[in-house]
Order: structure tokens, then C-alpha cells, then sequence
């Protein structure tokens, strides 16, 4: 659990052996909006699974970090109650990529 600026945020992050499934979620532990990505060239290729009202840039530019870092596949799902701020998303970002970097 991430407590930030009044709001309570569920991180869930499981690693494979060829990439990552993230679940940010706000509230209940629902799955959301979801993006995949794939790096295995020099840029990644991002597909949108289930488009996002109002996240999708996070959830793009979330899942591009992770699969350019692994050098593999990266699928991020996020449920959120109402827009990130700009200071929320990238405490979340931060703390995602700490996660992933120290397993």
C-alpha cells in the first residue's frame, strides 16, 4: 500500500521469466486499463488492451520503462478512482521501477 497526497494505492508487481505484470490500483483491487509493451529493438512496441479514460500516458510511458529496462515484455493494468496528478504519477513511476530494478 502507497499513501500519497490522501490517496491509498495497491502495487502489485509479479515477475516472469521473460518480463512483468504491474497492477496499480486505487481502492478495490479491480483490473483496469491496460497497455502491453515489448522491447526487444531499440524502441518498444506498445499495444493498448483496454484503453483508459484518462491514464493512458502513464500507463504507456510505465510500460515502455519496465520493457526497455528487461529488455522484454511488460503489461500494465491500472484502476484509478479519478486523474493523477503530475506529483502523484511520478511517485508511483519512481516506486514501480525501485520495485523492479531491486528484485
Amino acid at each position: 500500500m502507497t499513501h500519497l497526497e490522501n490517496r491509498t494505492f495497491s502495487l502489485n508487481i509479479q515477475k516472469f521469466e521473460n518480463g512483468y505484470f504491474v497492477s496499480v490500483t486505487e481502492g478495490s483491487n479491480k483490473i483496469g486499463s491496460m497497455v502491453i509493451s515489448l522491447a526487444t529493438g531499440p524502441t518498444p512496441v506498445t499495444t493498448t488492451i483496454i484503453p483508459s479514460r484518462t491514464e493512458s500516458l502513464f500507463l504507456k510511458l510505465v510500460a515502455e520503462r519496465i520493457s526497455i529496462r528487461i529488455r522484454g515484455i511488460a503489461i500494465v493494468s491500472t484502476f484509478i478512482q479519478k486523474e493523477l496528478e503530475p506529483s502523484i504519477a511520478k511517485a508511483l513511476m519512481l516506486e514501480i521501477m525501485e520495485a523492479i530494478e531491486n528484485e
